[in-house]
């Protein structure tokens, strides 16, 4: 059963989307958004407890890698070739129950979502005043990729720091990041036709004027 593209953008009109690369300020802008404008947040992987539940390894089989990997240790030693693949098909793989889950929502009010649903995506089920594309450089996806404190990183961290051949693991995984952040899929969002903020300084605060820029841009205020 297709449902038509039109019917999916009703549906989906109290949804707003941010995406792009990482270390971008996504989750930031998520919560200051949600917070200030009375939002449903729906944060980085949002879906996962969902998808745990319903995805079939012979449908979603890069969705329900976790369940068939043999150890952490494994998932941080893949090339980085084969970490891209995985992400950017996990994200395909997770647009429906996205979706499905903001059809759930629709009917509660206004959400906010940091989503990996792929760029053809939406522009088929959404419209320009609510997407935006979130951008920072190459260096700054990699190389900080792990100054965040969230569970997850220091998870990964913490697997990579305990293989033998730590730094080897390290400078794998690094590579990985880089090839999901390359130069390529930089330019597939930065060309989206997507309103688009690109985040250049690290070291000035600049949170609230960015909250702002959105919200203007969600038509919020």
């Amino acid at each position: 059963m297709n449902i038509e593209n039109n019917v999916l953008r009703y549906y989906l009109r109290n949804a707003y989307f941010i995406t792009g690369t990482a270390y971008a300020g996504k989750s930031t802008m998520v919560k200051m958004l949600s917070e200030r404008y009375g939002m449903i947040a729906c944060g980085e992987n949002y879906h996962m407890d969902i998808a745990e539940r319903c995805a079939d390894p012979d449908i979603q089989p890069n969705l329900c890698y976790f369940r068939t990997m043999k150890s952490w240790e494994e998932f941080v030693r893949r090339t980085p070739e084969e970490y891209e693949r995985w992400m950017y098909d996990s994200g395909k793989e997770a647009a429906g129950i996205e979706i499905a889950e903001l059809i759930s929502l629709s009917g509660q009010g206004r959400a906010i979502v940091d989503t990996n649903i792929p760029l053809p995506v939406l522009r088929e089920i959404s419209s320009y005043d609510h997407v935006a594309v979130m951008l920072s450089p190459q260096s700054m996806s990699v190389d900080r990729f792990f100054d965040r404190s969230d569970p997850e990183k220091r998870f990964l961290f913490d697997v990579i720091e305990n293989c033998e051949d730590s730094a080897a693991v390290m400078e794998n995984y690094r590579a990985g990041l880089a090839r999901i952040n390359s130069p390529e899929h930089y330019r597939e969002y930065a060309e989206s036709g997507f309103y688009t903020v690109v985040r250049e300084n690290t070291e000035e605060d600049t949170r609230d004027a960015v909250c702002e820029e959105l919200a203007r841009h969600f038509k919020l205020i």
